[in-house]
């Protein structure tokens, strides 16, 4: 079976008026109407690889009305059979009852592997490249708690809202720090992050997001060789990695 597949992360989306939205918007329509037209460049797949938007928690009215467009552009990809997989990361969370249940995506809160184009493919949000980040990690597992899991479903969504914002500049907080580190020392982190897996667990790529530093690199368990991406963020550039049965390559969005 052909397969096309898209993955982003790390967005960071904060409105509809936000420039970086303006250009998802513009990248999942043209992803809409690739597959419409069909041929080589139809998409199959697409991975959200976490940290779309700056902040969305649980199912929320606040944010499906904020995010509209996206929202709705994704919704027709799943509508016309794009697979698209939704990987929880530290400013989204809880997404299984909207965009599980309502919008059609297969939601991830850890990772998973996957088989495309004749390969094994781990995907995750890559929040764990930094086993050191004490402070990060415990705000991992509060935020995923039960007792989360049950605010966020249920409170109110101005008060949802005003918690999730308080949460989202903790976890920026501790994220920051590490993502102030030596650009040389991000790549180090992401390298050995994947071979510290690629040990436990038989894939041949690993893609991942988080630490915004793109990153593309090849090694080797044994005889196997085993390619590590991390996908940057739209920060500085806006880029999707696109594979497919001749590789795997970032393209511009």
């Amino acid at each position: 079976m052909r397969t096309r597949a898209y993955f982003v992360s790390d967005l960071h989306l904060t409105s509809s008026e936000d420039p970086r939205t303006q250009t998802f918007v513009r990248f999942l329509r043209d992803l809409h109407s690739r597959a419409v037209k069909g041929g080589a460049e139809s998409p199959t797949h697409l991975f959200l690889v976490g940290d779309i938007f700056d902040l969305w928690i649980g199912s929320h009215d606040y944010f499906v009305s904020r995010f509209r467009d996206v929202v709705d552009s994704i919704r027709v990809l799943v509508r016309d059979g794009i697979e698209v997989h939704y990987f929880e990361g530290n400013h989204d969370l809880h997404l299984r009852e909207f965009w599980a249940t309502d919008v059609g995506a297969r939601v991830h809160p850890d990772a998973m592997n996957f088989e495309l184009a004749g390969r094994i493919v781990r995907v995750e949000h890559g929040d764990l490249i930094n086993p050191d980040d004490k402070g990060y990690l415990f705000l991992r597992r509060f935020l995923r708690s039960r007792s989360m899991t049950t605010i966020a479903l249920k409170l109110p969504s101005p008060l949802v809202r005003a918690i999730g914002e308080k949460a989202s500049r903790a976890s920026r907080d501790y994220t920051s720090t590490a993502k102030r580190l030596p650009e040389d020392r991000i790549r180090t982190l992401i390298r050995t992050h994947a071979e510290k897996v690629a040990r436990e667990e038989n894939f041949d790529m690993i893609v991942t997001g988080h630490v915004h530093v793109r990153d593309d690199h090849e090694f080797e368990i044994g005889t196997k060789k085993i390619r590590s991406v991390n996908l940057g963020s739209w920060f500085d550039e806006a880029k999707a990695l696109v594979l497919d049965e001749t590789g795997a390559r970032f393209a511009p969005v």
